[in-house]
This record gives structure tokens, C-alpha cells and sequence, in this order.
């Protein structure tokens, strides 16, 4: 969440800051209740200074043999009184809380202006679509073709907006995972976590997913204890590691990455991508987080960013980078970089993973902080999260990417050896 201080002190320029998100704040709500805040709070102390003074004129007439009916009279009403304001003003705290935590991040001053999501800028490409000489198949076409996507079985099992892998495309989509691990542990730096795929609430807040994707997720209640939430992706699990943590400079950057189910009750779709594995509620994402020192925070984010370039640099799929406008952006996000990988049947670029640094927004939120070794003081961190990457989409771009005119797949070279050698999928 947001520095309290900059909703209380410099609330008509954050507000303007949000407006450029498309995010309305309700300012006048705000200055209301920390106006009855302030009051409440210079009378509360008052009457406790008062209190303490009563107090004291007690035990001094009690010294003097004198009648403390009437001080004692006067304590117990300011007493009264106090717990009576102390109880609103934990009121007004707690609503000044539940509006911050709608409140979304503010974009960093570098990320292009734009109250809709039509402003995103592109920074680069990498590589050049590959020219057919035959009529591309789309990866419904080509799964179904060689018996490895099984849509009528997922429907038949879980509803729409499932998917069913088998046999060659299924240890295809799990040579994807291993390699996408695999570099990100050994050549990037990543420690590698299983972490659970069912958290409490908390976790969620602490996340930025809660209270504002409540709708969006799956909740299983339980009876006499707490209600337990399937992750909508590993980052949930992952910034809440360090919950509550403080770490020294040295420890820094912390790099996270998981391989997890993901769970989403998103709303259906239609036409072509009633059958794609775009919109699903279970898919799998190898998710990336840092923690980084508030200074190198969006260094850090263009080495995640680069990271997840690297796996499809590997795979030769072509890509290109663009940075979110203001309008656009993730709701925890200061800037964010969205790559997208080349769809052959849809002859365009498709998102394939986002690496967004949050400033200190979650980390506020679940208390995660290091020293700093100038200040000896302690401060929150900055947290960085990305996909490296979707591997659901993944899998449609190599599908699409590496047909052949007979429906046949030709297995990238960096997957083979995550294939026991086989080459092609028929």
C-alpha cells in the first residue's frame, strides 16, 4: 500500500498522480475522516494529560487527608470519555486503512502517460517471424491433430475453460518448466521454492490481490478455521516469504522462482479463445520475484525483464518488449515491461510474461525491510515480480512456431534433452 503519509500530507497531488491510472480517489471522503482524525486525536491526548494530572491531585489529597470523592468523580468521566474516543478514532483508522488498501500504486515518472490501456510503448524486437510456405494450423488445430490437446476431456471433467495435455505435448509442456527452471537457477541467479498453492487471506492482502480480486479467486471455507484461497499465481507465496523479515544489505537482491498451478475464476470467453488456454481457470507459470535495495529497483527490473527474454531467446521464438502506460499498469506495479511472443495463426504478437517492480508497495504490506548500512537504519525493501514464464502460452507459441506442413511439431534444441531425445511430435 501507499505511504500513509502521502494520503494525509500530499493527498491532492497523489490523487492527481492516480488520475492518470484512470483511478478516481475520493479525496473529500478522505480529508473528512482525517479531519475527525486529527481532532479526535488532539482530544484524546488532552484528556489523557488530563487524566494523568487528576491522578497525580489524588494521591496528593490523599496524602493530605482530603475528600477525592469529587477528583475520583471527575477521572472516572474523562476515563470514559477517553475510552470512548479512543474507540472512534481506532474507527476512523481502521476505515483510513480499508481505503489505502483499494488504492493502487503510483507510476513511476518514466512510464508513458495514458488513462487507457491503448498507450503502451514498444522498446524492442527480437528476431523475425518465420514465412510459411504452407496454411498455418492454429495450435487447437495442431494439438488436437497429433492427439495431445484433449479439450472435450477437460470440458467433461472440470467445465469450460480447462485444458488436457497428453503424451508427447504433455512432457512437452514439462520440458518447458524444466528448462525454464533450470536456466533461471543456474545461469540467472533464482533460488528455486515449492511453495503451498493454498494461503490464508493475509497472504493475498500482503500480495496486492486482496480485497480488490476477491471475485476473482477461488475460496474454500472452512469450518472453525481460516478460509484458505488456491494462488492466483507463485507470487503470493513468494513476497510473503519474507514477511515480517528484516534482512541486512549483503543478503540483497533475494531471487525467488517457482513453478506453481495457477487459479483464476475469470470470466468466460468466446469465438476462438473459448478453446484456448489464454484465458483458463488452472494454469502453470513459472513466476519470478526479487528483493531488492530501493535504489537498484528498476536496475533489478530490467535484469528480470532480460531474464525472461533469455528463455525465449533460447527457444528462438520471436518477441517484442513494450513498457505499460500509466492506464494500463498492474494495480502493485511503478512500471511494467510486457513481453510478447510472435502467434503465427493470429499473425501478431501475443502476451506471453509482465516483470513489474512494486516499489515499497507490498513490502509495506507484509513488513518485509533490510538495514541500511549508511543510516543504520531500518527500511522497507522494493519488490520485483515477472513471469519466466507462461507456460500454457509458451507451449501454443512453440506449437505454432515449429509446425510443419504435415501437422508434425519439431522440438526446439534446448528442449530435446528434457524430451529423452525425441525431435518431433507427429
Amino acid at each position: 500500500m501507499l505511504n500513509p503519509q502521502l494520503l494525509s500530507g500530499q493527498l491532492q497531488e497523489v490523487a492527481g498522480r492516480l488520475a492518470c491510472r484512470g483511478f478516481k480517489l475520493d479525496v473529500a471522503c478522505i480529508e473528512s475522516l482525517e479531519k475527525s482524525r486529527e481532532s479526535l486525536q488532539v482530544r484524546t491526548e488532552q484528556l489523557q494529560a488530563e487524566c494523568n494530572a487528576r491522578s497525580e491531585s489524588i494521591d496528593q489529597a490523599m496524602a493530605r487527608g482530603e475528600d477525592i470523592a469529587p477528583l475520583m468523580a471527575d477521572v472516572e468521566r474523562m476515563t470514559s470519555e477517553l475510552d470512548s474516543g479512543k474507540n472512534e478514532l481506532d474507527g476512523i483508522r481502521a476505515e483510513l486503512d480499508s481505503i489505502a488498501l483499494t488504492v493502487p500504486n503510483l507510476p513511476d515518472t518514466s512510464v508513458p502517460f495514458r488513462c487507457n490501456e491503448d498507450g503502451s510503448k514498444e522498446v524492442r524486437r527480437w528476431g523475425t517471424p518465420r514465412v510459411f510456405d504452407f496454411e498455418i494450423k492454429d495450435f487447437v488445430a495442431l494439438g488436437e491433430f497429433s492427439g495431445g490437446l484433449d479439450i472435450e476431456a477437460a470440458t467433461r471433467l472440470s467445465g469450460a475453460q480447462f485444458s488436457l495435455f497428453r503424451g508427447p505435448v504433455a512432457r512437452l509442456h514439462r520440458a518447458l518448466v524444466q528448462f525454464m527452471i533450470n536456466l533461471h537457477t543456474s545461469e540467472h541467479g533464482y533460488e528455486e521454492v515449492c511453495s503451498p498453492y493454498l494461503v490464508k487471506a493475509s497472504a493475498l492482502q500482503g500480495s496486492g490481490h486482496l480485497p480488490r480480486l476477491e471475485e476473482d479467486l477461488f475460496k474454500i471455507a472452512r469450518d472453525g478455521e481460516a478460509d484458505l484461497y488456491l494462488i492466483p499465481n507463485a507470487e503470493v507465496s513468494l513476497i510473503n516469504i519474507m514477511a515480517g523479515k528484516t534482512v541486512d544489505a549483503k543478503q540483497l537482491p533475494i531471487k525467488f522462482v517457482a513453478n506453481t498451478p495457477c487459479f483464476r475464476n475469470v470470466a468466460g470467453t468466446s469465438g476462438r479463445d473459448s478453446r484456448s488456454v489464454n484465458r483458463q481457470h488452472q494454469f502453470e507459470k513459472v513466476a519470478m520475484v526479487q528483493l531488492v535495495e530501493p535504489t537498484k529497483s528498476l536496475e533489478a527490473l530490467e535484469d528480470m525483464t532480460a531474464c525472461a527474454e533469455r528463455v525465449l531467446q533460447a527457444l528462438e521464438l520471436p518477441y517484442r518488449v513494450s513498457v505499460r502506460c500509466t492506464g494500463d499498469m498492474g494495480f502493485s506495479a511503478i512500471k511494467t515491461f510486457d513481453l510478447e511472443v510472435w502467434v503465427p495463426s493470429q499473425d501478431n504478437y501475443r502476451e506471453i510474461s509482465s516483470c513489474s517492480s512494486c516499489g515499497d508497495f507490498q513490502a509495506r504490506r507484509v513488513q518485509a525491510c533490510w538495514r541500511n548500512p549508511e543510516t543504520g537504519k531500518v527500511e522497507l525493501v522494493h519488490t520485483l515480480t515477472g513471469s519466466g514464464l507462461a507456460v500454457g502460452r509458451t507451449l501454443v507459441a512453440v506449437l505454432e512456431n515449429y509446425q510443419e506442413i504435415d501437422g508434425s511439431i519439431r522440438v526446439p534444441m534446448v528442449l530435446k534433452q528434457y524430451m529423452g531425445g525425441v525431435d518431433i511430435i507427429r
